[in-house]
């Protein structure tokens, strides 16, 4: 290659990098910038700034509105994040994520997600070890039974008859249960004992998706082997890794959070 095609090439490199980081720029909270607010987040002189943004319009990226003129994302950026979001396999993009707890806790792992009122098995990682407690993948069981459902349904519920929803049927203290969703609200995650297999133990932290709460992710494991203090530590670490799968699915990590970890959109 001549050098003056290497020095093109190059200049095309850098300006889909400004480009891209011009798309950066805008948040769920920041939307709407002008030229000025787009200047003090990217690195960039304002005739390049301009050029990028006439650009990146023309092509559906951006759009500019009102006057002053001020800019957004255009709808280029909704199609992208359409095919996006109907070709993901979610199983597929926790599975590194699920593994790598597995290796960590040696305890069974799983990927769970929420539908009507129960949550589903969508992906599991039986433990290695002789004792093991673990459900297959495609079980199901009331949202409001279990770690694996409540942390989900912490994040689903804001009122009394939508508690009473999900829990119809069930013979629950609806509020013991509501002391049980505000705790792992509060902490991040969710604990279960003796509830659904006796002698299981299982903590559970729910991720999101750009709509919310998209289901859970878990450990469950013997009570011989998760006493208190193991929980403690497999339920901080069960919120880290949701916290990436979150992030995996394009939800930002949190400004701030619990003091015993969590993830909110």
């Amino acid at each position: 290659m001549q050098t003056h095609e290497k020095d093109r090439s190059s200049e095309n490199v850098r300006a889909v990098n400004r480009a891209l980081d011009v798309l950066l720029a805008f948040t769920r909270d920041d939307f709407e910038l002008s030229a000025t607010d787009l200047l003090q987040r990217v690195d960039l002189s304002r005739p390049t700034l301009y050029r990028l943004l006439y650009t990146l319009e023309a092509k559906g990226f951006i759009a500019s509105v009102g006057e002053p003129q001020r800019f957004r994302l255009g709808p280029a950026v909704a199609r992208l994040s359409h095919v996006w979001t109907e070709t993901q396999d979610l199983a597929l993009i926790a599975e590194p994520i699920l593994r790598a707890l597995w290796a960590e806790t040696r305890e069974t792992v799983a990927l769970l997600v929420p539908q009507g009122l129960l949550r589903y098995c969508i992906a599991e990682l039986p433990s290695p070890q002789p004792l093991v407690f673990k459900r297959g993948v495609g079980s199901s069981e009331r949202i409001a039974r279990g770690a694996s459902g409540r942390a989900i349904l912490a994040h689903m519920v804001d009122s009394g008859q939508q508690i009473e929803h999900y829990t119809e049927g069930l013979d629950i203290d609806l509020a013991k249960l509501r002391r049980e969703l505000q705790a792992t609200r509060e902490r991040g995650y969710a604990v279960s004992r003796d509830e659904l297999i006796e002698g299981a133990v299982a903590v559970a932290a729910p991720f999101f998706d750009s709509k919310g709460v998209a289901g859970s992710l878990g450990v469950f494991g013997p009570a011989t082997r998760l006493n208190d203090r193991v929980v403690a530590t497999w339920g901080r670490r069960v919120v880290e890794a949701a916290g990436q799968l979150s992030q995996a699915l394009g939800v930002p990590p949190p400004l701030r959070e619990p003091s015993h970890g969590g993830n909110r959109p």
